[in-house]
């Protein structure tokens, strides 16, 4: 009989389920998802293959709750740290910062070698799961609108722009100088984009949600 882990049947299904997820991601920052199997990720996990299917029916099955999982998680952490921001022109910047922070697998394109690699009504749900961010945008740009700080334009045309700016492009550079210099660019196309003035100090500091690299440590100075 399995080893139960936790106190309780309901405690050890979740942290298997979390062990899984864990699996997935790990194997996911180093493979194709299509190369990924079923036993992978059990051995990742530590835990039986059969353990697998007594949460979820198949690989692809697994990917949409780790994704359900992370984005929701990920939403969550962000919506609570705004809370505390005043300026919607601060909200914006933290926005797009800690978007070109995210791990660039919990990204979902709509294209590429992940989209391909699944069926289409997985890729429908998982791209679904963007809505979380949609709407957490459109806040921060009708705030922004609302209070004079940038022109009064359509969000659902600007969220696209911004969405492909950030997450479309090129990977964000892990070298600490020139992720540094690539966040410092993106802020600002992003502002002038929509139309807000330049700002007089940088980007706010917040703690990283989760599913975020490290940010970029500030150069020591000389001495």
């Amino acid at each position: 009989m399995p080893k139960i882990l936790g106190n309780s049947l309901a405690e050890h299904r979740e942290r298997t389920r979390r062990a899984l997820f864990d699996a997935l991601s790990d194997l996911l920052s180093k493979q194709p998802f299509d190369k990924i199997t079923l036993s992978d990720v059990a051995t990742r996990a530590g835990v039986g293959r059969t353990a697998v299917y007594n949460h979820f029916t198949d690989k692809e099955d697994l990917l949409l709750a780790f994704m359900e999982h992370e984005t929701g998680r990920y939403a969550r952490e962000l919506a609570h740290i705004l809370t505390d921001v005043a300026d919607p022109i601060d909200r914006l910047r933290i926005y797009v910062r800690q978007q070109a922070l995210v791990k660039r697998h919990y990204h979902f394109p709509t294209t590429g070698p992940l989209a391909n690699s699944v069926s289409r009504d997985t890729a429908g749900r998982l791209h679904a799961h963007a809505g979380h961010m949609t709407q957490m945008l459109t806040r921060i740009l009708t705030d922004a609108m609302e209070a004079g700080a940038i022109p009064r334009q359509d969000p659902a045309l600007l969220i696209p722009l911004i969405h492909a700016c950030v997450l479309g492009g090129r990977p964000t550079p892990t070298d600490p100088r020139a992720r540094a210099a690539y966040l410092e660019a993106l802020d600002m196309f992003v502002l002038r984009a929509v139309g807000a003035p330049e700002p007089d100090h940088a980007v706010p500091s917040v703690h990283q949600p989760h599913g975020t690299q490290s940010p970029p440590r500030p150069a020591r100075a000389a001495g």
